[in-house]
């Protein structure tokens, strides 16, 4: 009984230095913010997702860079597979970096495949000794793609069945990605770089760099690692003047973005959030509902998605500008993860993001206070615990 709590002892003090000296390390880390210029498509359908992505990935001629939090061992994934082994036997470079937390559950006879058909495959932020939790924790969250170094994607769809809408138990799948042409490619395949040198042992020998045209639109990324999104959303949200839309599956902000929405509904500014129906990840809806019952109490509007699962990653303030990109509003993304969001300023864009949400909140329901405060006993007990599991979710 001794020996097994000294074994309990030091697993906790391993742990928990760990994680405090990762935590410290992430704080020390800066971000980057690009600034350039492009042509942004909006996509929120997954069919539609797909069949665009997959159409670029058969036209190209000499590159492929691709990098996914999540890619599934099933028919979905299986189908991306095809089409790259495909390109991969015409000479086209295929690189395809996958995150190692979330798409762990990638088969080794299909990783195999990959790479004997011409793939170049890694994953990115492996698990490592002796910070095992801090690499464990430490996510990368972006979703790129970029083919010849002309087209770029970059949101919030990931490569699996529920994407496509294929999986029963989401139903419909609701994210925010954009198609990107000009300039701001440019921006994507740097990051790309940057993240396949951070994990593979060799560096990519030949990148297809072609002269990219200005687009019409100022478009600007902000690349994180685990800070400064939470400092940039606060900024955001500090110049609202009439209204402030967050879309996100994930409604666990903390203190310092909740007080600047709050602050933001006193001075009058209209607050509107959509959140899924339903959780896909345990606890997750149990940490927010303190944050969900204060904004409702000061006013604001939370509304769930019923149409399928929501996904989207978007913040819009007033008519002035748009976020869409990988970061939820949690305390992963905020102090964790790896992530990138897309800057648009564009009046024509951001005009239609904000009928696109306007047409999502259609397809929603408004949380009423009651039903939170009339919540189960269940609900109400896993609530603290969820709270102080919350730097994690």
């Amino acid at each position: 009984m001794g020996f097994f709590l000294i074994i309990v002892l030091v697993l906790l003090l391993w742990i928990t230095i760990d994680l405090h000296l990762g935590n410290k390390k992430r704080k020390q880390a800066s971000s980057s913010q690009l600034e350039m210029t492009g042509n942004a498509t909006f996509i929120g359908d997954g069919d539609d997702f797909f069949r665009k992505l997959l159409s670029d990935v058969d036209a190209a001629v000499q590159e492929i860079q691709m990098m996914f939090y999540i890619f599934r061992d099933d028919d979905t994934g299986h189908m991306v597979i095809d089409q790259l082994c495909k390109k991969a036997a015409s000479g086209v470079h295929v690189y395809l970096l996958v995150d190692y937390g979330g798409s762990h559950g990638l088969k080794k006879a299909t990783i195999n495949r990959m790479r004997s058909c011409g793939i170049h495959f890694s994953y990115s932020r492996k698990i490592s000794f002796p910070k095992f939790f801090t690499s464990l924790n430490e996510r990368n969250h972006r979703k790129i793609t970029v083919i010849d170094g002309e087209i770029g994607y970059v949101g919030g769809f990931n490569v699996g069945n529920e994407y496509a809408g294929k999986d029963p138990k989401f139903g419909y799948w609701r994210d925010y990605h954009l198609r990107l042409t000009g300039e701001a490619v440019k921006g994507l395949q740097d990051q790309f770089l940057l993240d396949w040198k951070e994990n593979h042992p060799s560096s990519i020998e030949s990148t297809v760099s072609p002269d990219l045209q200005k687009g019409n639109e100022a478009i600007a990324f902000h690349i994180t690692n685990g800070t400064d999104v939470e400092e940039a959303f606060v900024s955001y949200i500090n110049k609202a003047t009439t209204s402030i839309k967050i879309g996100t599956p994930y409604y666990i902000p903390g203190q310092t973005v909740q007080t600047s929405l709050l602050r933001a509904l006193k001075c009058g500014v209209s607050v509107q959030i959509i959140l899924p129906m339903r959780a896909d990840h345990p606890l997750v809806k149990e940490a927010s509902y303190e944050y969900l019952v204060e904004l409702i109490q000061a006013g604001g509007e939370v509304y769930q998605y019923m149409n399928g699962f929501y996904h989207a990653k978007v913040l819009v303030i007033d008519d002035s500008f748009c976020d869409i990109g990988t970061a939820n509003f949690d305390q992963r993304s905020f102090h964790i993860n790896g992530e990138i969001n897309c800057l648009l300023h564009s009046p024509d864009f951001v005009s239609e993001i904000k009928e696109v949400i306007k047409k999502d909140l259609l397809q929603s329901e408004r949380l009423e206070l009651k039903r939170l405060q009339d919540r189960t006993i269940g609900n109400r007990m896993l609530a603290p615990i969820a709270r102080l599991f919350s730097p994690f979710l």
